[in-house]
């Protein structure tokens, strides 16, 4: 996408993005980077190549004491945060239906699309709130409300609680000066998304179009026509992190093309 003039609008702003390393976190990362923002991105593993502009946390947050250790180094190494982008998420339960799910699915993926924002946000708020000043931003899934239920219903059910838990916590800290916002993207072309496409083509000898074609088939389509590229969540984050979006907190934004098929 074409470079805009961000004009510095985060300047003296630090914001921290979990999952920053790859996918429509790492846009969000870049994106925060070039409004002026000094950006904290975090993961299990350290990236081949790394933005020299950034600061990189190697914690696994689907545990409790992860989001400890990165509030400790945070403050340690910069002494606040005004911006926190909970992106961090993801599914690895097998397909097979309800039935195929076992009790450590559920908890692992409760943990890492639920249970994870929720810690970040608990230690983080205290400093927002004193400060009168902070965004958070929680990055969800249009599965909230259009789940899947062959293999991702825990990452659908942890995902509905964190849009509900967002719009809770909106209520209790927004008149104390922070937002708090949720972003439910639909299917995003991530490098790992490029990958599942070249597996499906050659597994069923199609091409790779009629690959992405069968799994926004599989959606219910895509009215737009193609699956979002990881920049255009970033930009949509980038505006609510802003000066620009100052009276937006407690709502909803999605951003899926048209995939859902209701109001």
């Amino acid at each position: 996408m074409e470079n805009l003039d961000y004009q510095n609008e985060l300047s003296g702003k630090i914001a921290l993005v979990t999952g920053g390393t790859k996918g429509a976190g790492k846009a969000i990362a870049e994106r925060l980077n070039q409004a002026g923002a000094k950006v904290i991105i975090t993961a299990r593993n350290r990236p081949e190549s790394l933005n020299k502009e950034q600061y990189f946390i190697s914690v696994d947050l689907s545990k409790p004491e992860g989001a400890a250790k990165v509030a400790a180094e945070v403050f340690e190494k910069f002494g606040k945060l005004d911006i926190l982008v909970n992106n961090l998420g993801g599914s690895e339960t097998p397909g097979g239906g309800f039935v195929a799910l076992t009790d450590r699915d559920w908890e692992e993926t409760i943990q890492t699309n639920l249970l994870a924002p929720v810690r970040l946000d608990k230690a983080f708020l205290p400093q927002m709130v004193n400060n009168k000043s902070g965004v958070i931003i929680h990055i969800a899934s249009i599965q909230g409300r259009l789940p899947l239920y062959d293999s991702t219903l825990p990452y659908a059910a942890a995902k509905a609680g964190l849009i509900n838990y967002s719009k809770g916590l909106s209520k209790e800290v927004s008149a104390k000066g922070v937002r708090v916002l949720t972003v439910s993207p639909g299917w995003i072309m991530t490098e790992s998304s490029e990958r599942m496409m070249e597996r499906i083509a050659e597994s069923s000898d199609i091409s790779i179009e009629a690959a992405t074609q069968s799994v926004m088939d599989a959606l219910g389509g895509i009215p737009y026509g193609r699956p979002a590229q990881p920049e255009e969540i970033a930009e949509l984050v980038g505006f609510l992190v802003s000066p620009r979006a100052g009276y937006l907190t407690g709502t909803e934004y999605v951003i899926d093309g048209g995939t859902i098929p209701t109001i």
